[in-house]
């Protein structure tokens, strides 16, 4: 019945902007671990190569969506915040009910998810400094299927061992992408990307960061094929 009046709420983009303002009432704590850090999870694209909303696919008995916001808060970010756009609100039909009951998530729509992955990036990260979330933040993408809390743990216990001054990066089919923490430092130069940057550009120019290595985080379901590789493994 809740799903049912949340499918009858969203109709219209006008209804997303009514169902955003409920969402951005909601009041995050503070925390006073410094080491414990938001994650921003980039969800806004509106996936044309798939033919249909990437963050709704099925894997393991969840949405991706769902699995990646869970996977963060179990490797211990303090708070996911999601950003969509792209299928807003049919995203929200199927799972804002659900992500609604978790106090750690909160749904950030953007307006302007058309302008590119970077406009993304800056209206999350924008967020969490209104937020006073600025000892760093992880990005991720939502997917990734093959992530693991066990590997998104050890980027946030580097993170804290380098007392939160450098930039963890996963390492994956031979290049240093997301998931990926950035420190402090960095934040400006996370609102300078433009366009279809993402954080993968700036890892190419940071010196020295640290990467770990992610098994299976070079596959993201961008393609049909995608889809039917993970249908298989079910």
């Amino acid at each position: 019945m809740e799903q049912d009046s949340i499918r009858i709420l969203i109709r219209s983009e006008k209804d997303v902007a009514k169902y955003r303002m409920g969402w951005e009432a909601r009041a995050w704590n503070s925390y006073n671990q410094p080491m414990r850090i938001p994650c921003i999870l980039l969800a806004a694209g509106a996936s044309r190569r798939l033919g249909e909303p990437k963050q709704l696919i099925r894997f393991q008995g969840e949405t991706l969506l769902e699995r990646n916001i869970r996977l963060a808060l179990e490797a211990g970010c303090a708070r996911v915040m999601v950003v969509l756009g792209g299928h807003a609100g049919q995203i929200l039909s199927e799972v804002g009910a659900r992500l609604a009951r978790n106090s750690e998530v909160e749904i950030h729509l953007h307006p302007g998810w058309e302008q590119g992955m970077a406009s993304s990036l800056h209206a999350g990260v924008r967020r969490c400094q209104q937020l006073g979330w600025t000892s760093g933040v992880m990005l991720m993408v939502c997917d990734q299927p093959y992530l693991t809390a066990a590997h998104l743990r050890s980027l946030l216990e580097a993170f804290a061992n380098y007392a939160g001054g450098r930039t963890i990066a996963s390492q994956y089919g031979g290049i240093l992408g997301v998931p990926a923490i950035f420190p402090q430092s960095e934040m400006g130069r996370l609102l300078e990307l433009t366009g279809d940057q993402g954080a993968r550009r700036l890892l190419q120019t940071i010196a020295d960061p640290v990467s770990i290595v992610c098994d299976g985080g070079e596959f993201d379901v961008d393609e049909p094929e995608d889809r039917m590789r993970l249908q298989a493994e079910l």
